[in-house]
């Protein structure tokens, strides 16, 4: 069954170590994507998403804009970050891995992300929806996101490992338009 990722209630937060002693906050604000979510067998599932790289959010304009910069995330060139799911394995009945590939500044790698699924309601505008809570930690090193300073008193300024935490919510598509799309 057809779905699209809610942008307006689906985060994608990140948080990195600063100067090795405390924990910086991120988010990206726009996400969009389809999900082929297969109630009945969860592993049969399928996620391509798409993030705007410049929509990244740290709550701190000189560092959002070099985050942004051929530094990091280099958004002029690469605009985009994408994950497309390549497999779903199922752990009980809510929570499973999705092993996809992560793509940032063109580069590709598999990740695997820890998921949990928290259930579907009826909104009261007639549609159905789902939410799921979704986390894994990265090297930002493997994105060729190598940038860093020394510490006098050692160590560096910014963290290797990142921790992703995904809020998700989707919709599901009413036949007619999930065959359109399909189209």
């Amino acid at each position: 069954m057809s779905w699209v990722i809610d942008p307006a209630h689906t985060r994608v937060n990140f948080i990195a170590k600063h100067m090795m002693i405390a924990n910086v906050y991120g988010q990206f604000d726009k996400v969009t994507g389809a999900v082929e979510f297969n109630e009945e067998e969860p592993t049969q599932s399928k996620v391509d998403v798409t993030i705007e790289a410049a929509s990244l959010f740290t709550r701190e304009e000189k560092r959002d804009a070099h985050l942004k910069s051929p530094d990091f995330f280099e958004v002029e060139k690469y605009p985009y970050i994408y994950f497309k799911s390549k497999r779903a394995e199922k752990i009980d009945d809510t929570r499973g891995r999705l092993i996809g590939n992560l793509t940032i500044k063109g580069m590709t790698r598999e990740v695997t992300l820890d998921v949990e699924y928290n259930g579907m309601a009826k909104t009261p505008w007639g549609t159905t929806n789902a939410g799921f809570t979704a986390s894994t930690k990265i090297n930002r090193k493997d994105w060729d996101l190598t940038w860093n300073v020394a510490l006098e008193t050692g160590g560096w300024l910014v963290g290797d490992e990142i921790r992703l935490n995904i809020e998700a919510e989707i919709v599901k598509q009413p036949e007619a338009v999930a065959e359109a799309v399909a189209a």
